[in-house]
């Protein structure tokens, strides 16, 4: 049996980054890799979803709020002990939710927002680590295509551009916890093993601030 690898001072790890980026795909693998507790996201669980993707204007708030507080609801759920006895893996950041509300919410539901996301910001449980996902608009929509999800058939090249730029912007800003940024367009960690165990070196050996991995572009 393999041995797995273990991080010594890292026991909560985030993935994070855009639409169809393979947040889950890779979060799920890294898991089973440092045979770790998993925390993954159920965007289909939201009933105003699919219907915001249909008509935007009327379905914003109550699909940013349904997001909000059942994000909070399932990190509330992480029983905080086993932060220290077990790696957590888990497929999203709780401050990304911001990253929505800003992109598509208006002026007075924004207000309203905010006073909801203070309320609850400070008593989510911060990650030793997070990984940023990135990968061009092209390879984001392309990717979303292939997964087939029902609710996703309405997104459009400019609404993934916008929640692109929104989370590049944000993560350039990014400082609240060491951060290792992986450019994904070139490299497809669920079918190549090879391209698995350099992320799984590039994780292993992170330390403190930000570090950046641009696996090569001639990777085929």
């Amino acid at each position: 049996m393999t041995q797995k690898p273990a991080l010594r001072h890292t026991r909560y790890i985030v993935t994070e980054g855009p639409i169809g980026v393979g947040k889950t795909s890779l979060t799920s693998l890294i898991a089973e890799e440092l045979d770790a507790r998993l925390i993954l996201e159920q965007a289909e669980e939201n009933p105003f979803l699919a219907d915001f993707y249909q008509d935007p204007a009327r379905y914003r708030f109550q699909a940013q709020m349904f997001f909000l507080l059942s994000r909070f609801s399932q990190q509330q759920g992480m029983a905080q002990p086993d932060l220290f006895t077990r790696i957590t893996m888990s497929d999203y950041l709780f401050d990304k939710d911001r990253i929505f509300a800003y992109l598509n919410l208006d002026e007075h539901e924004l207000a309203l927002y905010e006073q909801f996301y203070r309320i609850l910001e400070p008593k989510i449980v911060k990650p030793d680590l997070v990984i940023f996902l990135q990968a061009d608009t092209d390879t984001l929509l392309r990717r979303i295509k292939q997964r087939g999800r029902s609710f996703e058939r309405e997104i459009n090249h400019d609404y993934i551009a916008a929640v692109n730029e929104a989370y590049n912007q944000f993560f350039f800003h990014y400082s609240d916890t060491p951060l290792l940024v992986i450019n994904t367009s070139d490299i497809d960690f669920v079918r190549r093993r090879e391209d698995l165990d350099d992320l799984l070196k590039q994780i292993l050996g992170m330390k403190q601030g930000t570090q950046y991995y641009m696996p090569g572009s001639g990777k085929r």
